[in-house]
């Protein structure tokens, strides 16, 4: 798995630089493969490239551009095992998550950008006016590295689909699975310049993607510090910019609800990909007159959790991507500590009986405030706060929760549980994020995807996915 081409303009393509970048096993802390460090010249060389396959892809009937992307789909789909393997050995994700998830998730982007793009109404008339929807030119996706595979697909897919051309820079830290993508792309025969992959890191490739006059739009996901590099460098020549960032998201739990059911769903959600999901929901916001059964359910939950090998079917919880992502989240629960949570289980230790990986305990903390870092800003591991709100008066308990909720520079995700459903809805309707889950409802591929405030701009998915892809043009008749 050491790679030592790019890919440009329909050929595996030597980089200019002869340096590469390592990439490790999040469980043995052992190098498992390496990529090219791309450099500034590299991704000239494929905007250029994206640049001339333009018009082409542009012309291509929507039909034929969704039918190379279900090839694109069936091919992940018969590699399935093989990647889930790859993104567990990169990220950590525990394998079942990886089929289920990073793999699944990826091939159904795949196809619902195809159903889409084929069937989308690019041109409507109305009163005096022909209005077109037409691609923008070249896109480049910057991506992470938490869903490698799947955070690729959301934004090649629909980019494609809609007749744009691609330049990929993906994360440095788990670039192999986003390889062996670039292989697919190359077998189902895109034509050269489509799809253009460049490795290397952010401060390099990605900052010359930003600031290149020839690329029309920068789709990033990452989080909200290097969203605003990302701005103020793609600043320069006013280019369209969706930004996916970070997130801080509250389970709201009313004073009706089943704490039995709620709160285990809660802990599980928190630690969901290792806890390294930007919409994970971290935060358990609940009434203060249940803190003690909460605690307890908390508890229990987050102890019963098992960690372990990631390749292993019974792990639920695997070890963070990288040794620095470990230091961060053990800083973040010690802080937090020393700011006056309570700690209910896990901590800044190293778990027991695994002494290779960047494994942290499941953690949970209790009585968190606003005034606390832990509280606001994204730790991006298996910790779950508990932040309390008064119910021991019928008026205004809801106001103090939905307020509470909002409490956060972010606005990603949130969750919503009450016995009433029509009362979980109406305090769905006041939280400030992009996507609201009620009474457990699910993630749902077809449905916008994206933030409020400094989570971010743009959504993914769907018609909206398809539609941010795609510049308004007016035909005065």
């Amino acid at each position: 798995m050491h790679h030592r081409h790019i890919y440009l303009d329909g050929t595996w393509t030597p980089p200019t630089s002869t340096e590469v970048i390592d990439v490790i096993e999040a469980a043995t802390e052992t190098v498992i493969g390496s990529v090219p460090d791309g450099t500034p010249q590299d991704v000239d060389a494929a905007v250029g490239a994206a640049r001339r396959a333009f018009p082409g892809w542009a012309d291509t009937p929507a039909p034929r551009r969704a039918a190379q992307l279900r090839e694109v789909a069936d091919a992940l789909e018969r590699r399935g095992p093989h990647l889930a393997e790859l993104i567990t050995r990169e990220v950590g994700t525990p394998i079942g998550f990886a089929h289920m998830a990073q793999v699944g998730l990826a091939v159904l982007a795949f196809r619902i950008a195809a159903e889409v793009g084929e069937s989308y109404p690019y041109e409507r008339g109305q009163p005096q006016s022909l209005v077109l929807r037409e691609p923008f030119g070249v896109v480049a996706a910057i991506t992470p590295w938490n869903y490698p595979l799947f955070q690729v697909a959301a934004k090649a897919a629909y980019a494609l689909a809609a007749g744009n051309t691609l330049v990929l820079k993906p994360s440095e830290v788990a670039p192999l699975s986003v390889y062996a993508l670039t292989e697919i792309m190359d077998e189902v025969g895109l034509p050269p310049g489509v799809f253009n992959l460049v490795s290397g890191t952010g401060p390099v490739v990605g900052q010359a993607l930003a600031a290149h006059p020839d690329v029309d739009f920068v789709s990033f996901t990452g989080s909200t510090d290097v969203g605003r590099t990302v701005t103020r460098t793609a600043a320069g020549t006013i280019k369209r910019i969706a930004l996916e960032l970070g997130g801080k998201s509250p389970t709201v739990v009313l004073p009706d609800a089943d704490l039995a059911d709620v709160v285990p769903r809660a802990v599980a959600s928190a630690f969901l990909n290792n806890g390294q999901t930007c919409c994970a929901l971290t935060r358990l916001v609940v009434p203060r007159g249940r803190k003690d059964e909460v605690e307890r359910a908390a508890r229990e939950a987050a102890e019963a959790t098992r960690v372990g090998d990631p390749l292993l079917p019974t792990t639920q919880l695997g070890p963070l991507v990288s040794a620095q992502q470990r230091e961060r989240v053990r800083r973040h629960i010690r802080r937090a500590q020393e700011q006056g949570a309570t700690l209910l289980t896990g901590g800044a230790e190293p778990p027991e009986g695994l002494p290779h990986g960047y494994y942290v305990r499941p953690t949970v903390l209790s009585d968190v405030t606003t005034a606390m870092d832990v509280q606001h800003e994204e730790v991006f591991g298996p910790v779950l706060v508990i932040e309390y709100y008064d119910d021991d008066h019928d008026d205004g308990h809801e106001d103090e929760a939905v307020a509470l909720a909002n409490a956060t520079p972010y606005g990603l995700a949130a969750a919503v549980w009450s016995a009433d459903r029509d009362r979980a809805v109406g305090v769905a309707r006041r939280i400030r994020a992009g996507q609201v889950e009620v009474n457990g409802g699910t993630f749902n591929p077809r449905a916008p995807f994206g933030g409020y405030k400094q989570s971010g701009n743009g959504r993914e998915h769907g018609v909206f996915g398809l539609e941010e892809f795609l510049e308004t043009k007016s035909v005065q008749l």
